[in-house]
């Protein structure tokens, strides 16, 4: 039996899309009540691994906070929500977009259970510690909840955002 192979970093490096997308509408992400910057920094990274964007309100220490996490080195594609991320969110709905929203909900789906993206999905993530405000939860198509075993009741939003996007992203 042999060993596992070992991909070379230049095959690696050959197989990636040669520019950085251009901001593929098809899957957002939305962390509409953030509470930490650093968490931002590590879903843009998410973000540019599955070709999806970043959807945030435009709070006075969010282009700070955005640009500090963009360990990239180059424009990371990050849409402004305004102030009012209700408004926002309704806007999308009406324009035909699907909601999902990462939370622990009654009738959530396990993470498993969701399939790829086959059109316009907007993934909403809540505050740190509150999760999604119960007006924001009326406009979820689906809720997902992703299984834990441990003491934790949730996991810190960059981690739950970047294993929702790979999952819609049809990469896990």
């Amino acid at each position: 039996m042999s060993g596992a192979r070992v991909t070379p970093r230049k095959e690696i490096k050959r197989q990636r899309r040669r520019h950085s997308h251009s901001c593929w509408d098809h899957l957002i992400i939305a962390p509409l009540w953030p509470k930490y910057g650093v968490n931002l920094g590590t879903l843009l990274r998410t973000c540019d691994a599955v070709g999806a964007c970043m959807a945030v309100p435009k709070l006075p220490w969010m282009p700070e906070a955005l640009d500090k996490g963009n360990t990239l080195r180059r424009p990371a594609c990050v849409h402004w929500t305004g102030r009012d991320p209700i408004a926002w969110l309704s806007r999308h709905r009406e324009q035909g977009s699907r909601i999902v929203g990462v939370e622990l909900a009654d009738e959530a789906i396990r993470l498993a259970d969701l399939a790829a993206a086959r059109e316009r999905t907007v993934v909403v993530l809540g505050h740190e510690h509150d999760g999604i405000p119960d007006d924001a939860m009326e406009l979820i198509d689906v809720a997902i909840e992703i299984p834990m075993v441990g003491t934790g009741a949730s996991l810190n939003v960059a981690v739950a955002g970047s294993l929702v996007l790979y999952r819609l992203a049809g990469f896990l």
